[in-house]
């Protein structure tokens, strides 16, 4: 028995990441909530045949204690899309705010839920779930995670059409590490399980580092009024059922994404030492089980060219934390 829970269920992540929930054959019990339509597009998804059961709820008469009772898994997609011109540190502004109210209702309600923050920018709102918990004393840094599979999985893509064959997409496995905006996105190409084309380098490499790095910008580009939406969906999705999976006891899931590396302590140690930061926070292949966290990787052998990218990460990403931190800590707050 699992129950998920979608905070921002009604947006443009939240409808098509729902779906995909739904269609989870591992949910029993799918819980929307929103600041409208939310209890529409429950009604709409309840159609279709599979297991779960799904409600809606509204910001009215204590929706969200509602739909985060008895949550086992809660993502939260909610938040203002990004447009164009706009960096994902613009977004922080309406973001870090409605984050912290859903942080402060999942802390009080469903303490103990495995919570995954689509909610950008990622870097800052994961921080501040974090936070929330401490003042409610209950922080696990095991049991929040920042879902960085998008980067991950525009790797996988990329490299499948450089390698001239899409149909190996779903196979190729390149870790990303760091964090989830621009500069702090670092693919490890060296690692990739299909190496790239013998020759492959210099320019091109630099491309597609970047292709990657900055493919959320492309797809706000191409919209014109709109983020990614569909693939931030299928990756969150993606993501949840690992977490899923592993809460049900299967081993061996291994997958990157931006936590609190108390969260493992010999491994996050092991980690700050080998990229030489004091970070708190950072995306690693992270082993996953029934409580979460059960082990942060290390990044292993890379490149030079790999070692100055997490170099240049490492600025960007403590201002990133730092802002989620003390947008929490500010006394007004």
């Amino acid at each position: 028995m699992v129950k998920a829970v979608v905070l921002g269920a009604a947006g443009g992540i939240g409808q098509p990441l729902s779906l995909l929930l739904k269609l989870n054959p591992d949910v029993t019990e799918l819980g929307l909530y929103d600041i409208v339509n939310a209890p529409g597009v429950a009604a709409d998804l309840a159609h279709i045949a599979t297991p779960a059961k799904v409600e809606g709820y509204l910001k009215d008469d204590d929706g969200l204690q509602k739909v985060l009772t008895g949550a086992d898994v809660v993502v939260i997609p909610a938040g203002i899309p990004r447009k164009p011109g706009m960096s994902r540190d613009d977004l922080f502004k309406t973001n870090a705010g409605i984050v912290r109210d859903l942080a402060t209702g999942i802390a009080t309600t469903a303490p103990n839920a495995s919570v995954l923050v689509i909610s950008n920018p990622v870097n800052s709102t994961v921080p501040i779930v974090a936070e929330v918990f401490k003042k409610h004393g209950v922080f696990d840094p095991k049991r929040i995670f920042g879902v960085t599979t998008l980067d991950v999985v525009r790797a996988s893509t990329f490299v499948s059409e450089i390698l001239g064959d899409r149909s190996l997409a779903t196979s190729i496995a390149v870790p990303v590490v760091g964090g989830h905006s621009g500069v702090t996105i670092v693919p490890l190409l060296s690692q990739s399980s299909h190496p790239l084309p013998p020759g492959f380098g210099g320019s091109d490499l630099e491309a597609l580092v970047k292709h990657i790095q900055f493919g959320g910008d492309e797809v706000v580009k191409a919209k014109g009024t709109g983020s990614a939406t569909l693939s931030m969906a299928y990756a969150g999705a993606e993501f949840a059922n690992k977490v899923i999976l592993a809460l049900k006891g299967k081993k061996g899931i291994v997958a990157p994404t931006f936590v609190h590396l108390a969260a493992d302590k010999a491994g996050g140690e092991a980690l700050k030492k080998e990229i030489g930061t004091d970070l708190e926070y950072f995306s690693a292949p992270v082993e996953l089980g029934p409580n979460g966290v059960e082990k942060i990787g290390g990044i292993g052998k890379i490149t030079g060219a790999e070692k100055a990218l997490i170099a240049a990460a490492l600025p960007d990403l403590k201002v990133n934390i730092d802002k989620g931190v003390s947008f929490i800590e500010a006394p007004k707050l």
